[in-house]
């Protein structure tokens, strides 16, 4: 293996580490895969208008989220199961995004809990919740995340029931013997059983509520005082609601492309939910996230900052805390050598004018049109 100079070849490295069932669980999107190709081919239709001649010797690459200062608007998506990629897991992830002044948010379904990743040491954390039947289950979650010093909650609204992933079902998906959902083994539902088709499925099935609706937005706010980012939001009627179920803020996520497929890629979704949310909460952008210039276009698109997940478990799992702090760099690095070739020298200098999307009408000179 060469040196590797860009996100994406992490994924082949993790190929061929991971055994089938952990590699193809990280890896599949939902049926036949459309979404899972276009949230990266989406990005390669917005083309940069670049301005040039502006003093770009220094780049501020800071910004806030939800009252928190961090070194870059690159954070970390919630993924479940990171003991499976390798040994240490969420501990390694929590200390890499620490180490990168960044936020991590933390999966319902890690293999580490919310005790043992705040015991890593100092970082803003988020924390991502699943809504169980039990709600006495919930509420305790909750509870702990507040008490370990999480500073948010990452609301999934998209999995009222488990999309179809198809390599999944082949595998016959389970968590290997030797890990569990560490945030509900006191709970005794940290065992995913085996099932005929893909255990996580039965297991979504059988625990996961289906009834979950905007009132349970509210009722999350009578139970903690911590912010609620609803994550999985992909159009304008959804991000209305969501503002007026006091969230506190939006991700446009399609859950990696896990859940339906052939909705849009998450960029070709971002400036619908952006222009709704009206500036009155910020919005965020999971979802095909692999190179600097992705982020620059979120941002340039209205995001207040992206999210990246598959990119951290297969890093994980070809060099543990050592490549994700890399892929943290790496992206870090593209993005402000992104700015500066742009003219951008923080991130309200990134403007809508400094992209053209495929979606645009074409700028004309009116000089150009030939009289009649």
């Amino acid at each position: 293996m060469g040196e590797i100079t860009n996100i994406s070849e992490y994924e082949e490295i993790a190929r061929q580490k991971l055994p089938k069932m952990a590699f193809d669980y990280y890896a599949s999107g939902a049926e036949d895969q459309w979404t899972l190709q276009e949230n990266r081919n989406a990005f390669s239709r917005i083309l940069f208008r670049p301005r040039i001649l502006i003093d770009v010797s220094k780049i501020d690459l800071s910004t806030t989220v939800l009252g928190f200062k961090i070194s870059m608007p690159i954070m970390i998506a919630p993924t479940a199961f990171q003991k499976m990629a390798h040994p240490e897991g969420e501990y390694a992830t929590a200390r890499a995004a620490s180490a990168a002044g960044t936020i991590m948010t933390l999966s319902s379904w890690a293999t580490s809990s919310v005790e043992e990743v705040a015991s890593t040491g100092p970082g803003i954390r988020f924390f991502q919740l699943y809504v169980y039947k039990d709600r006495n289950v919930v509420a305790q979650l909750v509870r702990r995340a507040e008490k370990a010093g999480f500073k948010a909650i990452a609301l999934t609204v998209d999995t009222p029931r488990l999309g179809r992933r198809e390599a999944d079902i082949k595998n016959r998906f389970v968590l290997p013997p030797f890990l569990t959902l560490k945030n509900f083994e006191g709970l005794n539902l940290g065992k995913m059983d085996e099932a005929n088709d893909s255990g996580l499925a039965s297991y979504v099935a059988g625990q996961i509520d289906r009834t979950l609706s905007w009132k349970d937005v509210k009722w999350l706010q009578t139970i903690t005082s911590l912010p609620i980012l609803v994550k999985g939001v992909l159009t304008a009627e959804d991000a209305r609601l969501a503002v007026q179920s006091g969230a506190a803020g939006i991700i446009v996520s399609n859950h990696g492309a896990r859940q339906l497929d052939y909705v849009p890629a998450t960029i070709s979704a971002l400036e619908e939910v952006v222009k709704a949310a009206q500036g009155r909460v910020p919005v965020f952008l999971d979802g095909g996230v692999r190179r600097g210039t992705d982020v620059f276009k979120a941002l340039a698109l209205g995001a207040s900052g992206i999210f990246i997940g598959r990119p951290v478990v297969y890093s994980l799992a070809a060099e543990g805390e050592v490549g994700v702090r890399k892929v943290l760099q790496m992206l870090r690095d593209e993005f402000e050598l992104t700015m500066a070739l742009s003219g951008c020298r923080s991130l309200k200098e990134i403007t809508r004018d400094h992209i053209v999307a495929d979606w645009d009408t074409p700028r004309v000179n009116p000089r150009a049109i030939p009289r009649l």
